[in-house]
Order: C-alpha cells, then sequence, then structure tokens
C-alpha cells in the first residue's frame, strides 16, 4: 500500500494545499473543472469522497448513497466530490450505463495521475487505485475530518452526514464540542475546568 503513495500526506487540522481536477458533472451533462481554490472562494465546505474505480461492485452502492444526501450535504454548505483515478470519459459512461447511479448529480473527479489521491495518503500505488477516503476540508481550507476504508468494505453516508452537521455548527460555535452521536439540535458540550470528570453531569443535567 505504500507503494506510489505522496510522500507529503495533508493531516487533520492543516490547510489543504490548492488542487484541481477534471469532472463529468451529471447535472450539466458535461464535462468541466473544479478547484479547491474556486471551492474556498465561494466559502464552501469540500468533501471528497475516493473510490476504488468505476465499474466495479461496491462503488455504485456508495456513490447511490451518496447522491440521496447530497440535498443536504449542499444545505449545509458543502459541495461534494466523488473522485477516482478514472477519467472523465469513464465516469461519463458508468454514471449513464448504471442504474443505481442514475440519481447522481455531483461533481465526479477524475484522478487519472493520482496526484489528489497521494495527497490525502489514499493513492496504491500497486494497484493504481484510491482505497475508499471520505475527506471535509472547511471553507478556509482546512482538513476538518478523515476516514479510510479498504476496498472491501462500504461507507455510511449517514455518518458523513452526521459528520458535516456538526462540523457546520462548530464553525459557528467554536467554544463547544460535540459528543459522540450528536445530531443537529442535540446537547453539545462547552468545555471548562468544572467539567473534568463529569461530563454525564453535564449531558444530563444532573
Amino acid at each position: 500500500m505504500s507503494e506510489g503513495c505522496c510522500e507529503q500526506v495533508v493531516k487533520v487540522g492543516a490547510e489543504v494545499p490548492d488542487f484541481e481536477m477534471e469532472t463529468y458533472d451529471p447535472a450539466e451533462g458535461d464535462f468541466g473543472k473544479i478547484s479547491l481554490a474556486e471551492l474556498k472562494k465561494a466559502k464552501k465546505w469540500t468533501i471528497l469522497v475516493f473510490y476504488p474505480a468505476d465499474f466495479t461492485f461496491v462503488c455504485p452502492t456508495e456513490l447511490a448513497d451518496l447522491a440521496d444526501k447530497y440535498a443536504t450535504l449542499k444545505k449545509l454548505g458543502a459541495e461534494v466530490i466523488s473522485v477516482s483515478t478514472d477519467t472523465k470519459f469513464s465516469h461519463l459512461a458508468w454514471r449513464n450505463s448504471e442504474k443505481l447511479m442514475e440519481n447522481v448529480q455531483y461533481p465526479m473527479g477524475a484522478d487519472p495521475t493520482g496526484k489528489v489521491s497521494k495527497l490525502f495518503g489514499v493513492y496504491d500505488g500497486g494497484s493504481g487505485l484510491a482505497l475508499r477516503g471520505t475527506f471535509i476540508i472547511s471553507p478556509e481550507g482546512k482538513l476538518a475530518s478523515a476516514e479510510v476504508n479498504f476496498y472491501n468494505c462500504g461507507r455510511n453516508m449517514d455518518e458523513l452526514t452526521r459528520k458535516m452537521e456538526a462540523n457546520a455548527y462548530l464553525q459557528k460555535h467554536p467554544d463547544e464540542a460535540c459528543p459522540a452521536r450528536w445530531k443537529g439540535g442535540a446537547k453539545t458540550l462547552t468545555p471548562s475546568a468544572a467539567m473534568v470528570g463529569h461530563v454525564y453531569e453535564a449531558l444530563h443535567g444532573k
């Protein structure tokens, strides 16, 4: 797995270097380009969903699940980009032939050189594919969240949506923290010396 990986991999909390990719955009029915610089300029959160390859088996189930969450993620201020090392032409053919993909409307990023995949540490030099990595980048360009699964384990996009909701909330409430399984409207924590050893009481009001 380490063969072919980038020497400098961006870490959670660090600023993400600008990148650009060619895309197939199903919403427009055409090819295009997308860049982190443009998304930051638009004050968008950026969600990158890497997957191994077009015309495979687990991947369309994940991207269909992501399609179901796309409207919600956009309302939270995010743009979603699925990414593999396939070409934009392969993206077009796969999206328009696989029935599971018929509701995909987010841009599909093409990373045939593996440059962007290497930046996030998901490039497998042995296969030339990307592992199942999910990354959330803040509007300021910092990496807020990272998750990587192996090829054979599909992701749950409900959890991605929950993490995006939490990150969007915390951007507006930087003094607070979201506990496990937090969802919008649930109680948050405001860390203090008085809370040390008493998180239960803070959450349950006892």
